[in-house]
């Protein structure tokens, strides 16, 4: 009973991947401002229908891991060593274990790396379409990282000082990543955050 679906679930990941490998070449061959939703939908033999079927705008090609993005993020603060702070951990998996991309995730299929990787980063930062748009997704894990370090502390779920955290330590490579020494940044941006500001230095 189960085989139907699972072949439907295959080919719907199957058809995704097409999409998002199409989309990947084609932005980075010619340009993501210069490359239509249809060019996309034909270089991997579909529809346009079937292309907002799978990704609900032209941006949302370019990102295709939000769903495993988050789930490390919550990872991170669940799953840390013992004796490991909320904001160790965030940072080590958001400076360490992400990288200096870490606004900017992997490419669809989370698959590219060393020069492709750099070119993808340098085409969405210098989109501002997709810039604001991977700023916004980015930040939607704010709920979710917000709810992780409320039960890990043992806080309400609408924790105000939690939420706070949660967007400050988001934000963090943000900041960091326009520094000229961007991991010298994530360290004092991080260091701020678990000391807390009247401590920096008597700031």
């Amino acid at each position: 009973m189960n085989a139907p679906t699972g072949r439907r679930e295959r080919k719907k990941a199957q058809t995704r991947k097409a999409l998002a490998d199409a989309a990947l070449e084609l932005f980075l061959d010619r340009g993501y401002d210069q490359v239509g939703v249809k060019e996309v939908a034909d270089a991997a033999d579909v529809s346009v229908t079937t292309l907002f079927k799978h990704f609900p705008c032209k941006e949302a090609l370019v990102f295709d891991l939000d769903q495993d993005i988050e789930a490390a993020l919550v990872a991170a603060v669940r799953e840390r060593a013992p004796g490991v702070s909320v904001l160790q951990a965030l940072r080590e998996h958001l400076v360490t274990a992400v990288g200096p991309h870490s606004l900017i995730p992997q490419p669809p299929g989370g698959h590219a790396a060393g020069p492709q990787l750099a070119e993808f980063a340098r085409m969405v930062e210098e989109t501002p379409a997709l810039r604001e748009y991977a700023h916004r997704m980015w930040m939607r894990h704010e709920t979710a990282l917000a709810r992780a370090i409320a039960e890990e502390t043992g806080a309400p779920e609408d924790d105000a000082a939690c939420a706070a955290l949660a967007r400050f330590a988001l934000d963090a490579p943000l900041v960091a990543h326009r520094h000229p020494d961007p991991q010298r940044a994530a360290d004092e941006i991080f260091a701020l955050l678990e000391r807390g500001w009247g401590a920096a230095g008597g700031r």
